[in-house]
């Protein structure tokens, strides 16, 4: 009999230790996640001085914290806070020669409506769908671009835009879990430079990053 009871207590302990943290109605997740911020995006030419002269974006990785909370045991609210910076460049003709042109750091919070199919498992996978805000701020024009067309402006004008995400949470323990998660944010914006030597110029940019995201969450 003892022999049996030895036998089984790795078992148990085992057990123990991956005893699933569950998803119910009530619960609020806190997931801190490195993220990278990659736009696919697409733009129109600058207008009026070089229209067929267009804009690339470039991709940021930084940290990201959200919070959900679930109302049902299979459907939660989540809101995404990061923030990121980008830099903008010219990609041929006279803007593709001075390279970068701009940067702008990003702040787009988005609230996305979750379901998650497993909220019993160990293993949980979810999927979104939401609005977010896109806010620019701290606009700065390059240097290059400055020796090249004077002191400078910009401005990027604010967005509101859909979200969709889909992602997996995997427990550790009741309390912690892996995170891996991706987003498609919808942003669309204007670009306006001020220029002291050719004047006021713009250029339509729509960003719609994917976000890719992989970190640790907690249940409170």
């Amino acid at each position: 009999m003892q022999f049996w009871k030895y036998l089984a207590a790795p078992a148990i302990a085992a057990s123990a230790l991956s005893a699933p943290a569950y998803a119910e109605a009530g619960d609020t997740f806190v997931r801190v996640r490195a993220i990278m911020v990659s736009p696919t995006e697409t733009s129109g030419g600058i207008l009026p001085t070089f229209p067929s002269e267009k804009v690339k974006v470039n991709d940021s990785i930084m940290p990201e914290i959200d919070i959900t909370h679930m109302v049902t045991d299979n459907v939660g609210f989540e809101l995404i806070a990061a923030t990121t910076k980008h830099n903008a460049s010219g990609t041929s003709g006279t803007t593709g020669g001075i390279g970068k042109l701009a940067s702008t750091w990003v702040l787009p919070p988005t609230l996305t409506v979750q379901y998650h199919f497993a909220p019993d498992a160990n293993v949980r996978p979810y999927v979104g769908a939401g609005v977010n805000y896109t806010m620019f701020y701290s606009e700065k024009p390059s240097s290059g671009l400055e020796a090249a067309v004077g002191q400078t402006d910009v401005n990027l004008k604010d967005s509101f835009g859909w979200a969709a995400q889909a992602g997996i949470d995997i427990d550790l323990n009741e309390k912690m879990f892996l995170n891996f998660d991706v987003k498609y944010i919808d942003i669309d914006t204007t670009a306006r430079l001020d220029t002291t030597a050719i004047g006021t110029q713009r250029v339509k940019i729509s960003l719609d990053p994917l976000v890719f995201g992989v970190g640790v969450g907690f249940r409170f």
